[in-house]
């Protein structure tokens, strides 16, 4: 088996790995992810203990217990390519020997579930509500780097997605994954269920017009009048098809689960997108610690 260079993987002088800051030890099997590096505290708070509290940049890292679970929770810092950075490091950290810097002939597979803000593309998932994302359409070109293969569901639903929108000839090479079931079953009763888009950019990327003209502004209506036999788009954020995508490339259970904080069809914002973060924060704990 060969070595992996330091080139390629970065391990600092306390024997942790480079961005997230994390030695083996101090990463539980199941982890949060967030966005917001404020977020970590938010979730963090609710846990009997913790045992690890690490930073670096716009990562931060807090792993203790809820009751008997062993939590972790992640912050991402805004979009895909930070999602490259966390999942891979996360990855490194169960799956490669950091002595030897080979990977490992026994695979850990870790239950990684984002928590965060997303908005909605149905007028009837209202502000204050919660999706938790059954697939996800990556218009970021991150998994188009990496070898991702589909099941013939996740084809079918790409190939209708692409006919639709006809992005693949004009701004992306959008690219499909799902989440993980045996997570997903979890989180029926008070979450709305379906696919998410994930964008490149928070303004053009998500339609939003201020100063510059768009090249395709018909998005939103595009996203949502989409359907694929009971499959349609509920909503769209930032970093929900890098974490499918290299998941499931990684052997990874994961789950997105958002906060709607806007819809983007009744033009409505939400009041309290803290409460509403909060009230996902304690769903999520309260699930997960379960299981």
């Amino acid at each position: 088996m060969s070595r992996i260079a330091e080139s390629e993987l970065i391990i600092n002088s306390r024997g942790a790995v480079y961005h997230i800051n994390c030695r083996p030890e101090e990463i539980a099997e199941t982890i949060i992810t967030v966005g917001d590096p404020d977020r970590v505290a938010e979730v963090s708070k609710h846990f009997n203990s913790i045992e690890f509290k690490n930073n670096h940049r716009e990562f931060v890292v807090h792993t203790g217990y809820v009751g008997t679970k062993r939590i972790s929770c992640v912050s991402t810092g805004i979009g895909p390519d930070n999602i490259d950075i966390v999942l891979n490091e996360l990855d490194a950290l169960v799956n490669i020997d950091f002595e030897t810097r080979q990977i490992k002939e026994k695979l850990t597979a870790l239950n990684i579930i984002r928590v965060g803000t997303s908005g909605s593309l149905q007028k009837e998932i209202e502000v204050d509500s919660f999706v938790a994302s059954t697939h996800v359409f990556g218009l970021d070109n991150l998994m188009n780097f990496y070898l991702l293969t589909n099941n013939e569901e996740e084809k079918q639903l790409l190939q209708a997605f692409n006919t639709h929108t006809q992005m693949h000839q004009r701004i992306s090479n959008p690219y499909v994954a799902g989440a993980d079931i045996s997570l997903l079953k979890n989180f029926v009763q008070h979450f709305h269920q379906g696919i998410t888009v994930t964008c490149p950019g928070f303004y053009g990327p998500q339609g939003r017009v201020l100063r510059m003209g768009l090249t395709h502004p018909e998005l939103i209506d595009q996203l949502t009048t989409f359907s694929f036999g009971q499959h349609r788009i509920t909503n769209f954020e930032m970093e929900t098809s890098a974490i499918y995508g290299m998941g499931k490339v990684l052997g990874h259970h994961c789950l997105s689960l958002s906060a709607i904080v806007a819809n983007r069809i009744s033009k409505q914002f939400s009041k309290d997108g803290a409460a509403a973060v909060e009230n996902l924060i304690v769903k999520t704990l309260e699930t997960i610690s379960s299981i």
